[in-house]
C-alpha cells in the first residue's frame, strides 16, 4: 500500500502518506509480536537462508532475494506520533490485520487489511481503510483504500515566484478519494498494470481578508476520476531499510470529463530510488522524482514540491506548478543501542515547462540531518526526526520508516 493514496485533494501527495502509515505501523506491530519466521511448510523450491540478523531469506529461481517476515496471522494497534511542517503535529491511529495468504508461499510479501486515522493539531481530521494482497509467489499485487477526512493548509499560489513571495490563503478541503490497483509480474522483475482514481471535495476558506486570491472552485464542490497504469520494478531485499538494489516506480492518471471529472488533466510521476552497502553498519541511498502535469487541472492538480519527503525543508504546497523535479542523497549509519544518523542533501524545482528547469533561480536545495531509532528489527523500522533547511524555509518532520 505504499505510494497509492494522496494523489486528489489540495495536499493529495500528503492523502497518499495515509495509506503508507497505515501498512508500516501494521507491519511494525506484527514484527514486535510474531516470531522468527517458521521453516517448516516453506516451499522447498526455492532456496532459503539466513542473513546476519536472523531474518530468513528466501531466493526466487531468477535471482531475487526476498527478506521474509513471520507467516502468522495478528490482529495489530498502533498509535504513531507524526509531524508535519504543512498538517501540524498529532497522532495516527492504526488497527489492522496482517496475514500470508498461502502459508507456503515464501516469496509473497504479507498481505494487509486495516484502517487509519489522523488527528493533528491545526484541526486535520481523516481516515482510511484499505489493503494489499500478495499472491502467487509475488506475481500479483492487488491494491485498493478509501480515505474521507479534512485537510487545514495553506496555499502560496502556482509558480516558483508565488511560493518565493510567502503570502498565503488558509484552505480548508473536505473530501473524498478511492483508489484500486491490479498489478502483474512481467519479465525482468517489472511489474505492471491499472489503476482507478476516483473521488470529491469542497474547498473553503478559513480566514477573511486572505493575502493570496481566492482560487476556482470555492465553496463548490468537484468530482475527479482517472484511469491510468502503474509500472514498478524493486529489487529491494527489504524496503522498509533497503541496504542493497532499487525501486523503480512510474504512474499515469488521465483525468477526463467523460469520466465524470469536472476537469481534463493528466498526471505523470517516476520515481527511482538506489542503494549502496557500504559497510555493515553505513548504507548510501539515492532518490530523484519527476512530475509533470498536462492538460487543464486545478491548482491541487499540479506537481506540489516538498510532498512524499522530496525535499525536506520545505513546506508542502508552497511551490506547486506544471512540472516538478527532486533529486538528493542520503547518507545512514547505524549506531550501538538501536540510534542512528542520517544526513542529507539534494536540490529541484517547479517550473511551468521544461525549459525553466534550466534558469537558476528556480532551483530548490535543502539539506539537513536526523536521528533514528530502531523499533523493529524484523524488518528494522525506525522511527525518523529530521530537520532540514532550504532557501528561505525550514522544516521538522517526524514518523515511520526512512524518507525514500
Amino acid at each position: 500500500m505504499v505510494g497509492v493514496f494522496w494523489r486528489l485533494s489540495a495536499r493529495r501527495n500528503c492523502f497518499i502518506r495515509v495509506p503508507e502509515v497505515l501498512l508500516t505501523a501494521i507491519l511494525l506491530s506484527c514484527s514486535l509480536s510474531w516470531s522468527q519466521a517458521d521453516p517448516d511448510g516453506q516451499d522447498t523450491s526455492q532456496e532459503t537462508t539466513k542473513d546476519k540478523t536472523g531474518q530468513v531469506v528466501v531466493k526466487a529461481p531468477g535471482g531475487k532475494e526476498t527478506v521474509v517476515p513471520a507467516k502468522r496471522r495478528s490482529f495489530v494497534f498502533a498509535p504513531i506520533p507524526i509531524s508535519s511542517p504543512a498538517l501540524g503535529t498529532g497522532l495516527v491511529p492504526v488497527v489492522g490485520l496482517i496475514f500470508p495468504l498461502r502459508k507456503n508461499d515464501t516469496v509473497s510479501q504479507p498481505s494487509t487489511i486495516g484502517a487509519a486515522g489522523l488527528i493533528t493539531n491545526n484541526g486535520s481530521r481523516a481516515f482510511a481503510v484499505g489493503g494489499q494482497l500478495f499472491f502467487r509467489h509475488d506475481n500479483y499485487r492487488v491494491t485498493a483504500a478509501f480515505f474521507q477526512g479534512n485537510l487545514n493548509y495553506d496555499l502560496y499560489g502556482v509558480g516558483a515566484s508565488a511560493g518565493r513571495a510567502g503570502q498565503k490563503l488558509p484552505l480548508k478541503q473536505d473530501g473524498s478519494v478511492f483508489l484500486g490497483e491490479i498489478l502483474r509480474r512481467l519479465k525482468w522483475d517489472f511489474m505492471a498494470g491499472p489503476r482507478v482514481l476516483t473521488g470529491n471535495s469542497l474547498i473553503t476558506v478559513r480566514r477573511e481578508n486572505p493575502e493570496v486570491p481566492e482560487p476556482p472552485d470555492v465553496g463548490l464542490r468537484t468530482s475527479l476520476t482517472a484511469l491510468g497504469f502503474t509500472i514498478t520494478r524493486d529489487t529491494r531485499a527489504n524496503r522498509f531499510y533497503p541496504t542493497n538494489g532499487t525501486s523503480f516506480t512510474f504512474t499515469s492518471d488521465f483525468f477526463g470529463k467523460s469520466l465524470g471529472s469536472k476537469y481534463s488533466f493528466q498526471s505523470f510521476r517516476t520515481t527511482f530510488n538506489k542503494y549502496w552497502g557500504l559497510s555493515e553498519r553505513q548504507v548510501l541511498a539515492y532518490n530523484a522524482h519527476f512530475c509533470a502535469t498536462g492538460g487543464e487541472p486545478p491548482f491541487y492538480g499540479n506537481c506540489i514540491y516538498a510532498t512524499n519527503n522530496e525535499l525536506r525543508g520545505y513546506t508542502a504546497g508552497r511551490y506547486l506548478d506544471r512540472y516538478m523535479i527532486a533529486t538528493q542523497l542520503e547518507y545512514r549509519l547505524q549506531l550501538p543501542l538501536r540510534f542512528g544518523v542520517v544526513g542529507f542533501g539534494g536540490i529541484g524545482g517547479v517550473a511551468p515547462g521544461a525549459r525553466q528547469f534550466f534558469q537558476s533561480s528556480e532551483f530548490l536545495p535543502a539539506g539537513g540531518g536526523g536521528v533514528r531509532f530502531m523499533l523493529s528489527s524484523t524488518y528494522h523500522v525506525n522511527l525518523r526526526a529530521d530537520f532540514a533547511a532550504g532557501r528561505g524555509d525550514h522544516t521538522f518532520s517526524l514518523g515511520l520508516s526512512e524518507a525514500f
